[in-house]
């Protein structure tokens, strides 16, 4: 086997890893979602605000943190986290709207 051949044979072992973990974080997400659809259901049913800025900002802290440890860059944690914030409260205000 040559060294090209290794690797790409390497190459294609990495992407099925990649694949495995992308497939995975989709699931992550479906229940994540399916959860604060549930969320933002009883807010809405307690006439409750659709976003909660104290929780929101403990949750960046908290996932920065678990960044740090896990060896991630806390800032693409933080703005991977506000993205998923930012869907969740429009879902909530959805809720409330209906």
């Amino acid at each position: 086997m040559t060294d090209t051949d290794s690797a790409i044979a390497q190459l294609l072992e990495y992407r099925r890893s990649i694949d495995n973990f992308d497939a995975a974080l989709i699931h992550i997400l479906a229940e994540r979602f399916r959860v604060t659809k549930a969320v933002g259901a009883l807010k809405a049913s307690a006439d409750l605000p659709p976003s909660d800025p104290n929780r929101e900002a403990e949750q960046v802290a908290r996932l920065r943190d678990l960044a740090k440890s896990s060896d991630l860059d806390p800032d693409f944690a933080e703005k991977f986290l506000e993205f998923v914030i930012r869907e969740v409260i429009q879902h909530h205000k959805q809720a409330a709207a209906k």
